[in-house]
């Protein structure tokens, strides 16, 4: 290991006080000898040891230096610990994208025989990780309505031992009482598992709300710009040891350290994009609620939001998400997508730029009729995720864009 000093001199200036944005600047920092300012890039695959009995030490644990890039890296180390001190997590594993952080936290969790009970409202790939892969494995699986306690409670059997969901959900932005869940999963026994992506670490704490285990794609928000893939688990030491470890060293879900020194650096704006995108979305959800070519719109911030009593309690903030659907069904949506010229059609979100896509035909194209109708999804719902452009030229092109249908 390099000779390093940790960013701050935690315990010398109450760098356990800094704020969040502190935090996302500083935090986790280790300066090589050469004292950099930007987060070293340590592009290696191994480590040297000065002797055969220092290599020992390091395999036996006695020596807490790195050992193979798989395992740990020093730069991928760095996000690990600047995502902990924002999250109020005591460890975390950084993967090489969301749904390796989904599957990991997951499989590490269950083996053959016992029962995991997932909200319904999912992501395309999580709901096949949860329907599909699974099972295969002889994991048993129970999909609920989850904005409903009763359904949680209900779905418990002896050998369930894991509970996952999203909140607010991909992509009609469903919120689900988290703390409500942790109580039911901690009466259970089990592990609660939250994918935070659409709340981002700012606006939701699911750590704090009573969930073990949180889970992102850093690609969304934490990077924001489209440069790069990742994702990251986070929960307690002992979880982390005990739970995710040996799969994670095993299976080799890891970070580069090239995308982990990118959303270093995609963590020092973060809170100034999602401030702004949020601001900038609820705008929009305003316009949108009143233009007479759309039926329904969906913004955590908004009084009118299904589960506006929920997002009051465990959000602090609303979303860079809205869903809405146009009235006219696909050829409408379609017509709609086609004539934006600012906004862009892309499955991605948490972008600087701001991408719409069309949920039945992308995301959730491999679910059911029936399966996307118990969700809310129809073949007019589209999910906008705002950017970092002007409102007013998003909210223009919008304009523009429904008058063509």
């Amino acid at each position: 290991m390099t000779d390093s000093k940790d960013g701050g001199r935690a315990g010398e200036d109450g760098t356990a006080k800094w704020r969040p944005a502190t935090q996302m600047v500083h935090g986790g920092t280790t300066r090589s000898h050469h004292g950099e300012t930007s987060e070293a890039m340590y592009l290696t695959q191994g480590f040297i040891y000065d002797s055969a009995e220092a290599a020992e030490a390091r395999f036996k644990g006695e020596d807490d230096g790195f050992i193979y890039s798989r395992y740990a890296n020093p730069t991928v180390d760095m996000f690990e610990k600047r995502m902990c001190a924002l999250e109020g997590a005591e460890d975390a594993r950084a993967t090489a994208s969301g749904m390796a952080a989904v599957s990991a936290s997951l499989l590490c969790e269950a083996k053959a025989g016992d029962h995991v009970v997932a909200a319904r409202a999912l992501f395309g790939s999580c709901r096949w990780v949860v329907e599909t892969l699974m099972p295969r494995y002889g994991i048993e699986t129970t999909l609920i309505d989850g904005t409903d306690l009763d359904n949680w409670q209900r779905a418990v059997r002896p050998n369930t031992t894991a509970f996952f969901l999203e909140s607010p959900t991909n992509p009609t932005l469903e919120v689900i009482d988290i703390e409500g869940v942790a109580k039911i999963a901690d009466a259970a026994g089990a592990c609660l598992v939250v994918d935070n992506v659409f709340a981002t670490p700012l606006y939701q704490k699911p750590l704090q709300l009573g969930a073990h285990v949180v889970v992102y794609s850093a690609t969304k928000h934490i990077d924001g710009q489209g440069r790069c893939l990742g994702g990251v688990i986070l929960s307690s030491k002992d979880w982390i040891d005990e739970k995710l470890h040996d799969y994670y060293r095993h299976t080799g879900p890891s970070m580069s350290p090239f995308n982990a020194w990118t959303l270093l650096k995609g963590l020092e704006t973060l809170p100034l994009r999602v401030r702004q995108q949020s601001e900038s979305a609820a705008k929009i959800a305003d316009f949108l609620f009143q233009h007479g070519s759309v039926k329904r719109v969906i913004y955590p911030g908004r009084a009118d939001h299904p589960q506006a009593d929920i997002v009051a309690k465990q959000m602090s903030g609303g979303s860079t998400l809205i869903a809405f659907e146009i009235d006219g069904g696909k050829a409408a949506a379609f017509a709609f997508e086609n004539a934006l010229r600012t906004v862009q059609i892309s499955n991605n979100l948490g972008d600087a730029k701001s991408l719409i896509t069309h949920p039945a035909t992308t995301t959730h194209k491999n679910l059911s009729e029936e399966a996307r109708a118990e969700l809310g999804i129809t073949d007019a719902t589209v999910r906008l995720s705002v950017g970092l452009e002007d409102v007013n030229d998003l909210i223009d092109d919008i304009d523009a864009a429904l008058a063509v249908i």
